[in-house]
């Protein structure tokens, strides 16, 4: 997290306490652009969807102008009232800001089953669309937090066509991290005139290759949602796919997703370090991938990197249980520079690992050492703190 950041021109935001879940506390936020938005999304794969996910994906391809997100309450599993609160919620931005020709997405996180509190929640949205303007982008980060120990945002400015473009996020995240097309709620701002096409490519290509290579838990958020606005007011001419200005868009956006769900990992509920699996030498893509994701979803091995126990055999263990060929007897296993598996058996370098694994940012390196394909999957220790917050996330 870092208090130097840049704002995409034409975007606005706001801010309000509705004590939605805890009092003196904002958790509410509305991000509005001034002109109107090429929108592109990505949404959990959960089959348990939030009304507030349906709405959004039911209107992704129209033009926006933003989205009001609230924070301590899910609004999921609460029937066709849900839905109704969702419209309202969007409907009461949009005639506050007197939009008549576009979207106002909205999305929501927090407790799962609890009936959205609209007798707080209407009135707090009016308040937040008198204070358009009034606040930063970092206090729109802020109010979205519900687990989180920082506010995450993340800003880089390129050039394009001799123009200055701005691409900023914010996201939140810490627990029920296991995204498929998503992560727990990420906003993506730009200036950038871009294509619908490109912008949709640019989102799922990017996402798969930083929120998709995230665990905490293990767990799929029933919310889960990636939105990108793109207002086009920087001026510079439209991006298309397959363009030299698509590349350096894409590049940018990259950094952004990549700095964001990075951030959700270092957060995690609980969390004393982070996590990098690198799965090298598999036969195939998608062996590399489930390899790696299990490895990370291990609750031994995390656990183990907690207590800087060089246990390798539960790595050893995870990797046989992900359902994937391979030969044992070819496996090396790295912690960081120190090997501890060669050829499927132990160095008794137990000493020199445990070191290896008494930093905030942990390496675990694994080589099957049968083709030529590559992963790497991002998590985090698992603590007693992650126990003490879910244990009493409700009450």
């Amino acid at each position: 997290m870092t208090d130097n950041y840049n704002v995409p021109t034409e975007f606005m935001f706001a801010v309000i306490d509705a004590a939605i879940k805890y009092p003196d506390r904002n958790d509410i936020a509305i991000i509005y652009s001034k002109k109107p938005c090429v929108a592109a999304g990505v949404f959990t794969k959960n089959v348990v969807k939030s009304p507030s996910v349906i709405y959004d994906m039911e209107r992704i391809n129209n033009i926006a102008y933003g989205v009001v997100v609230n924070s301590g309450n899910a609004n999921t599993c609460t029937g066709k009232q849900g839905m109704d609160d969702s419209i309202a919620m969007s409907h009461c931005v949009k005639e506050g800001l007197n939009i008549t020709d576009g979207e106002v997405f909205v999305c929501s996180t927090g407790v799962i089953g609890v009936p959205m509190p609209m007798e707080r929640v209407i009135p707090a949205i009016k308040r937040c669309v008198v204070k358009i303007g009034q606040n930063s982008l970092m206090e729109a980060a802020e109010a979205i937090m519900t687990t989180d120990t920082f506010p995450k945002i993340k800003s880089k400015t390129i050039k394009i066509d001799g123009k200055t473009v701005t691409i900023s996020g914010i996201t939140k995240g810490s627990g029920m991290i296991s995204p498929n097309m998503a992560t727990t709620l990420s906003f993506i701002i730009t200036d950038a005139c871009v294509e619908k096409t490109a912008l949709d490519n640019a989102l799922r290509q990017s996402v798969e290759q930083s929120f998709n290579k995230i665990t905490v838990d293990g767990d799929m958020s029933t919310n889960d949602c990636v939105l990108l606005l793109a207002n086009g007011s920087s001026g510079n001419a439209v991006i298309k796919t397959d363009t030299p200005q698509y590349d350096v868009f894409k590049q940018a956006l990259d950094e952004i997703t990549m700095s964001l769900s990075y951030m959700i990992v270092k957060d995690g509920e609980g969390a004393t370090k982070t996590i990098c699996i690198e799965l090298n030498g598999a036969a195939t893509q998608n062996d590399a991938e489930r390899l790696a994701r299990k490895v990370a979803d291990s609750m031994l091995v995390r656990t183990a990197v907690y207590g800087n126990d060089p246990n390798w055999g539960r790595i050893m263990c995870a990797l046989g249980g992900a359902g994937v060929a391979f030969i044992p007897e070819n496996v090396d296993i790295y912690i960081s520079n120190v090997q501890i598996v060669a050829n499927g058996i132990g160095t008794k370098n137990d000493e020199e690992a445990s070191k290896a694994l008494d930093v905030k940012e942990v390496v675990l390196r694994i080589d099957l050492r049968v083709g030529s394909c590559n992963a790497k999957v991002f998590t985090c220790d698992l603590t007693e703190g992650y126990i003490k917050i879910n244990a009493h996330y409700t009450t």
